[in-house]
């Protein structure tokens, strides 16, 4: 199976003139491909990254969402939330802000939301489309006031694999997308624990990986190293899955 990484790369070497020579030493390889700032460079100048995913009617809809990774994150910290119905939940948000946030579900419910109809792609092969209800991940970044030497948005998550914390990222390019929300409903009812109640990510131009779930943190951050393994996020780092996952 060809990886969207080495595809990219594929894609730089017809970028160059005469590279075809250049890119079987291994020298020239390092210094073509190194680092994950030219994959990502590459991936937004071979994509359009402003445009929208399609969108979907009700009757559409699937009749059975899958709920894809954890289904629980089953810790004492998370249950304790579950059992005051999400009354303590604060969504902290930090890093290269000018004004952190602390917000609970009432405040986020009453941000203006944005309702979307959309598929879900997951890596595993399976697909379903559903209802996300939520504010826009850029209408809080506004309000955080996001730095101008920020480049990244990493969201820290509930759930633990292997005692490892969740996370994931994407970048200010998407965070600002028109679609990029933080969705609190699911289908016109409030998220399920399956499904990452309280709040979680809907990043509709990439795959289902890239959807965290169980949000309680997001930092503005200039670069991914010295986070988890710095690729990116826990599937990045430990299954070598693309940062990048877009469709």
């Amino acid at each position: 199976m060809i990886s969207r990484r080495n595809l990219v790369g594929a894609g730089a070497g017809l970028l160059l003139a005469g590279c075809d020579k250049v890119v079987q030493v291994p020298a020239a390889r390092r210094i073509l491909f190194a680092g994950e700032d030219i994959q990502r460079g590459l991936q937004r100048a071979l994509s359009d990254r402003g445009a929208l995913a399609p969108e979907f009617t009700r009757a559409q809809m699937s009749p059975v969402f899958r709920a894809n990774g954890t289904a629980n994150p089953g810790t004492p910290a998370y249950q304790a939330l579950v059992d005051g119905r999400f009354a303590d939940y604060r969504l902290q948000v930090g890093g290269l802000v000018d004004r952190p946030l602390s917000l609970g579900l009432a405040q986020l419910g009453a941000m203006p939301a944005r309702r979307q109809i959309t598929r879900h792609d997951c890596v595993e092969g399976w697909s379903a489309i559903g209802e996300w209800q939520g504010p826009l991940l850029g209408t809080i970044l506004k309000a955080a006031t996001v730095r101008q030497s920020a480049r990244y948005v990493v969201f820290r998550c509930a759930d633990l694999i292997a005692g490892h914390a969740y996370y994931e990222s994407i970048d200010l390019i998407d965070a600002f997308h028109p679609q990029t929300i933080l969705a609190l409903a699911m289908n016109g009812a409030p998220l399920s624990v399956a499904h990452g109640a309280p709040v979680r990510l809907r990043v509709e131009r990439q795959l289902g990986y890239k959807q965290a779930k169980y949000i309680m943190g997001i930092d503005a951050v200039a670069s991914l190293a010295g986070i988890g393994k710095g690729k990116g996020g826990y599937w990045e780092d430990n299954v070598d899955y693309d940062w990048y996952a877009g469709i």
